[in-house]
């Protein structure tokens, strides 16, 4: 078993945080994406619309998309549980998780995509979309930061993927000037907390 992985992307780095915190080890490949290792024909007969990270298990089976590679996780080691304990905590963070990833990791990707040009050799940046897109993910964190006034993690009292996905797109967000403000105390009191896990260094 081993998960094709970038280090320095967002996305592969929320399947590390979650099996950091599950305390499950997995050999990682490291993909350079910026070389475009990922879209190679190897790596698209894996993931057929080469994006990163991918688990491969030992039988060749190839599961994309870190969901579904957290779910697969969860289902074999489900405690101590991200994804819920019964249908109300699942449904709940079931539901920040899509908002969160929506609303502030989508487009904090999009602006990065879009305002840097980082794959200008495989895409057609348009500089006005990524701007939107990271007023976008501006607006959202002053809704996470209404929702932690009442919350001490996002999805409930338990921490979650939902976190995860928040943590590491906030920290992503660094990359094109998307920053949590000075009166954002409450994402703040979070942002420290949540940080300071062991797994945030996966």
């Amino acid at each position: 078993m081993k998960i094709y992985d970038t280090q320095t992307a967002p996305t592969p780095r929320r399947v590390r945080m979650f099996l950091a915190e599950k305390g499950i080890d997995v050999e990682y490949v490291q993909v350079d994406l910026q070389k475009g290792e990922n879209i190679t024909p190897e790596m698209r007969a894996k993931n057929p619309i080469g994006k990163i990270p991918i688990l491969e298990l030992d039988d060749g089976t190839c599961i994309s998309e870190s969901d579904a590679i957290c779910l697969y996780f969860e289902e074999l080691h489900p405690e101590k549980p991200l994804l819920g304990r019964n249908a109300l905590e699942k449904a709940q963070i079931a539901m920040w998780q899509r908002q969160i990833e929506f609303g502030l990791f989508m487009q904090i990707g999009m602006c990065f995509q879009h305002s840097t040009g980082y794959f200008k050799d495989r895409m057609t940046p348009v500089k006005e979309f990524g701007e939107v897109s990271g007023q976008n993910a501006g607006k959202f964190l002053k809704l996470l930061e209404r929702r932690l006034a009442d919350s001490r993690f996002i999805a409930g009292d338990e921490f979650s993927i939902a976190d995860i996905t928040a943590l590491c797109s906030i920290d992503f967000g660094r990359a094109v000037n998307v920053r949590m403000s000075e009166d954002q105390t409450n994402l703040k009191r979070w942002y420290d907390e949540v940080s300071s896990r062991p797994s945030a260094k996966a």
